[in-house]
């Protein structure tokens, strides 16, 4: 099958544009930066807001817990992924 001129431009600029992309999947955003290393924190509840709780981490990074059943003032353990801003209970 021979390709006429379009073709071979089309197909030109469609391998460039792949190798493009590895290079920037592989190089500016590295795949491991996907995976997050999981960080636990022994914490202090701030405040319960219908049972979304708020506390305050070593990151600075202000956490949300869904689903919490516990009080402000209460201690628990917590497990995040390093830079995100939600958690969840670490259950005794």
């Amino acid at each position: 099958m021979e390709l006429n001129h379009s073709q071979k431009m089309a197909l030109g600029f469609g391998g460039i544009f792949i190798v493009a992309g590895i290079v920037l999947s592989t190089l500016v955003f590295p795949f491991w930066n996907l995976i997050r290393e999981d960080v636990f924190e022994d914490v202090e509840i701030l405040a319960n807001d219908n049972g979304v709780c708020y506390v305050e981490t070593i990151d600075n990074i202000p956490k949300t817990i869904e689903n919490c059943g516990l009080k402000a003032g209460d201690k628990t353990t917590i497990k995040f992924g390093e830079g995100l801003a939600w958690a969840t209970i670490i259950e005794p």
